[in-house]
């Protein structure tokens, strides 16, 4: 073939497939705005609430329980927080939310269990402290913590400023709650065990 015509046919195939690039859009993180959760909070048991600024959760004999009244976040969806432990060596921030719809719901623990762990309640029937999902991650008094938690499908995923400790595929596996006062928070809430916290901005969107 001559080289003109080669040339002619390069450029065809230009025309056609050498133009501007297409940009790739995150639909689904466009399109889903942040709800923010900030007064339709209840306290349920335990403790002092107050709305405020900022959600403070006092000290109860076990549990303070707290439930949101408004929009309760369906998977797939991520939720941000920020929280801090004022008083207390227990979980400053058990956060029940639907795992697989409201009525298969599960609770990320935020220094349970002496004061460090991060797990789920519970997997299998075995809660934080026993399942496989368990990390342990110093939580100091008075500093704030940022969590995010993902649910995605099967896909459970929890970071602490930013460092991701529990990425878990649920597929196949019994989700529940814990029995006993931390079921009075779902179909979503929050939670302290002795202790007194704080915790602000809270918000979700869908994916």
């Amino acid at each position: 073939m001559k080289r003109r015509k080669w040339m002619g046919l390069f450029g065809g195939f230009c025309l056609v497939g050498c133009g501007e690039k297409k940009t790739v859009v995150d639909v689904r993180a466009v399109e889903r705005p942040w709800i923010e959760m900030k007064d339709e909070w209840e306290g349920v048991s335990g403790g002092q609430v107050d709305v405020v600024e900022e959600l403070s959760i006092g000290w109860g004999e076990s549990l303070t329980n707290v439930r949101w009244k408004g929009e309760v976040p369906t998977a797939p969806f991520e939720l941000e927080l920020k929280a801090k432990r004022v008083n207390g060596t227990d979980f400053f921030c058990a956060v029940t939310f639907p795992a697989r719809g409201v009525e298969e719901c599960v609770t990320l623990i935020v220094g349970g269990w002496g004061g460090s762990l991060v797990g789920i309640s519970s997997i299998d029937g075995k809660d934080a402290s026993e399942n496989d999902a368990q990390k342990i991650h110093a939580f100091e008094a008075d500093i704030w913590y940022q969590v995010r938690l993902v649910r995605d499908g099967e896909k459970l995923m929890v970071w602490i400023d930013g460092e991701k400790l529990i990425d878990i595929d649920t597929t196949g596996k019994i989700l529940s709650l814990r029995q006993g006062g931390i079921e009075e928070c779902a179909p979503f809430g929050l939670a302290t065990w002795q202790t007194t916290a704080r915790i602000k901005d809270i918000r979700w969107r869908g994916l």
